[in-house]
C-alpha cells in the first residue's frame, strides 16, 4: 500500500477530499479502489461514504476478515477488516480496510450505519475472533456455543478435537 493518493480513482479522490485525514493508505488497481483506514476515524468514514450524495454507497456488499499470520514482508497489524461497499445510483465500489492487533482484535460496529452489519460481523467474530465494539448481540452464528476458538485463524490447529455436545432438551 502507498500513502493516500487517488491513484485516478474519483472515489478515492472524493473520499480524501471529504474525510480529510482519515485515510492511511490507498490503492487502485484494474480499478478496485481500496483505502486503509484507522479503526478510530472507521465509522465516520463508513457514514461519509453511505450519506454524502455525491458517494452515495448505499450498499454493504460483504464484511469479512483476513488474518495475516505468516504472510511473507507483511509489517502491518495482523488481522483486517474489509468492507465492500457499493453505489446503486452511480453503480461504483470502492473498498475500506481496517487493522484489528493481535492480542485483541476489535473494531467498531457499523451496525448503526447499515443493519445488515449485524451477521456478517457476528460470522467474522465466529471464525477470526474478532470484535465489533458496539454490537448489541455479539455471539457465535455458525459454529455451535461450545465451540472452542476459531477456526478460521491461521494458527487454528487442524488436527484439534471440540468438545462433543449432545442434544438439548
Amino acid at each position: 500500500m502507498e500513502t493516500p493518493s487517488d491513484h485516478g480513482s474519483e472515489e478515492l479522490a472524493h473520499l480524501l477530499r471529504g474525510v480529510p485525514g482519515a485515510v492511511l493508505a490507498t490503492h487502485a488497481e484494474c480499478g478496485d479502489a481500496t483505502a486503509i483506514v484507522p479503526a478510530g476515524r472507521l465509522v465516520e468514514v463508513l457514514r461519509f461514504l453511505r450519506d454524502d450524495p455525491s458517494a452515495a454507497f448505499d450498499m454493504l456488499m460483504d464484511l469479512t476478515g483476513v488474518d495475516y499470520v505468516g504472510y511473507p514482508g507483511r509489517s502491518g497489524p495482523r488481522f483486517e477488516v474489509v468492507y465492500h461497499l457499493y453505489s446503486l445510483v452511480r453503480g461504483k465500489r470502492i473498498r475500506i480496510k481496517v487493522g484489528a492487533d493481535a492480542e485483541a482484535p476489535e473494531v467498531p460496529t457499523a451496525i448503526e450505519i447499515w443493519p445488515a452489519a449485524n451477521w456478517m460481523e457476528r460470522e467474522v467474530w465466529d471464525l477470526y475472533g474478532i470484535r465489533f465494539a458496539g454490537h448489541p448481540d455479539l455471539r457465535r452464528i455458525l459454529l455451535y456455543d461450545e465451540f472452542e476458538g476459531h477456526p478460521l485463524r491461521k494458527d487454528y490447529p487442524k488436527e484439534r478435537r471440540q468438545p462433543l455436545v449432545g442434544p438439548r432438551n
